[in-house]
């Protein structure tokens, strides 16, 4: 009697596992990368230790992304209605699951770069070293920005609504990038045509107001041009 338990439990574990394998696509490409990556440690003969430690870090995202599974699914449940608190808790499990995925490509890196050839630190080398960082960095700063933005307001979702607009920023942080780099007048006024065009048709789609639009714009542009006149 034991012992059908017992068989009846790991069928009923094998059977969750392939549910998720089933239905959540996010599951199969994990499952997928985790399999190469094992082939990949077999092929190119690693020590046990690292085996082991690849296997704790595709173990983690693999469990994760069931928990973040099952708790969707038992949120849906529960409210069968839309409440803000189940979103919440949805975006949080994924959250778990992603930074368990980045922690994943970092000990992968850690492990494979001298196997692969892969030199990472040379390719910062040349993008530090080329005028293409200043233009990186701004795009970053103004991501970041825009993101502060909309979690200080808790206007919006990351990438759509909300105080500031980031279709406007990024418009008119590509629309100042490009005043730095060019002299051409025809360039300039045709790329800020460009920005003027995409803040407008946030407006009129109703999806930002009009203070957001402005905010995003200046974003776009100061931060643009401190990250310039730091760096160039």
């Amino acid at each position: 009697m034991a012992q059908q338990k017992i068989v009846k439990s790991l069928n009923s574990a094998v059977e969750g596992f392939i549910y998720v394998l089933k239905t959540q696509r996010n599951m199969r490409l994990h499952f997928l990368i985790a399999t190469l990556v094992l082939v990949a440690g077999i092929y190119f003969n690693l020590p046990k230790t690292e085996i082991l430690l690849l296997l704790g870090v595709i173990t983690l995202v693999l469990v994760l992304e069931m928990v973040n599974t099952a708790i969707e699914l038992l949120t849906d449940l529960i409210k069968n209605i839309y409440h803000p608190l189940a979103r919440i808790i949805k975006d949080i499990t994924a959250g778990a699951v992603f930074l368990a995925a980045l922690n994943a490509v970092v000990v992968g890196y850690v492990i494979f770069s001298h196997r692969f050839s892969l030199h990472v630190e040379d390719g910062i080398n040349k993008i530090v070293h080329s005028p293409w960082h200043v233009t990186f960095i701004a795009f970053l700063l103004v991501m970041f920005l825009v993101l502060t933005g909309k979690v200080i307001f808790h206007r919006g979702t990351p990438f759509r609504g909300g105080m500031p607009s980031g279709h406007a920023a990024f418009a008119f942080s590509i629309w100042t990038v490009i005043t730095f780099s060019t002299r051409n007048a025809l360039i300039i006024l045709l790329s800020f045509i460009m920005a003027f065009l995409i803040a407008r048709r946030r407006l009129k789609d109703n999806i930002h107001s009009f203070w957001e639009v402005v905010a995003g714009s200046l974003l776009g542009i100061l931060a643009t041009a401190l990250v310039f006149q730091l760096l160039m």
